[in-house]
């Protein structure tokens, strides 16, 4: 009779364990994205493919996407190039990706730059790959009233350039908008370096990024450069409004284009 009052509470004290661990394991893999407010969430995500620890970044990201569809979250993805000396040369990186996250480390005041870094509205900064703080600041950005307004109209695709028309409201002091060509999906397979002989697939590619001061100039035309594989569907524009001082962004908005017209050779 003890051996079995014994085998009954150790088997009651493992099925409470394992119905705990289930309980915080599920808490912890699915932190909510928040419906309503009216704020949004810029979410810069610089990565490369010749860093093995960005990958994972680049799939949240995708996840991410999915989660937020239809609200106003604006993801995208710089690829720096300070990775491409160590074994392979990422076609989607550029100097002014890696230039702009310098940027941020002076504004956030940090000691370096890293890969995946992840930075949500300017302000807050962290390791590309963290789900839950990832979740945490773009529910923040959620809840906040924007501080400003910006609307992308006219877009029109003429050869390699695309025009549109931009108007902005609110306080639009010492601030600059923010333009960015997005590649909304591609796969590359990694012949070397640390991701060789993987295929990454990548969401929201900065492709081209532009600033316009603002200040009193709160509307207004301009272009951007298209690439030579240009296809509408393919492709957006990305457009937020940032101090200049801090790094602050405050408005933000998005515009696809035109599907009936591509860019001529």
């Amino acid at each position: 009779m003890k051996n079995i009052k014994v085998y009954a509470i150790t088997l009651g004290l493992a099925i409470t364990a394992l119905v705990s661990a289930a309980f915080i394991n599920k808490n912890r893999v699915k932190p909510a994205i928040i419906t309503g407010g009216d704020g949004f969430a810029v979410v810069e995500l610089f990565t490369s493919e010749g860093c093995s620890s960005c990958p994972p970044a680049d799939e949240l990201l995708a996840r991410v996407q999915k989660e937020t569809a239809g609200k106003p979250v604006y993801i995208l993805a710089y690829h720096v190039d300070y990775w491409n000396r160590l074994g392979w040369k990422d076609v989607f990186s550029k100097a002014e990706y890696s230039q702009r996250q310098s940027t941020y480390s002076k504004w956030l005041k940090l000691s370096g730059v890293y890969t995946p870094q992840a930075v949500v509205n300017g302000q807050t900064e962290f390791v590309g790959s963290a789900q839950g703080t990832l979740h945490n600041a773009i529910n923040t950005g959620l809840k906040k009233e924007a501080k400003a307004r910006v609307t992308l109209s006219n877009v029109v695709v003429n050869g390699h350039n695309a025009t549109l028309k931009y108007n902005a409201t609110g306080n639009t002091d010492n601030t600059t908008l923010q333009l960015a060509l997005v590649q909304k999906n591609a796969v590359t397979n990694v012949k070397s370096g640390e991701n060789g002989g993987h295929t990454l697939s990548h969401i929201q590619i900065v492709n081209n990024f532009k600033s316009i001061p603002l200040g009193k100039n709160k509307e207004g035309e301009n272009s951007i450069a298209l690439p030579g594989t240009f296809s509408a569907p393919g492709y957006e524009l990305i457009a937020f409004i940032q101090n200049t001082d801090t790094g602050e962004i405050t408005g933000a908005t998005r515009a696809p284009f035109p599907t009936t017209v591509t860019a001529s050779n």
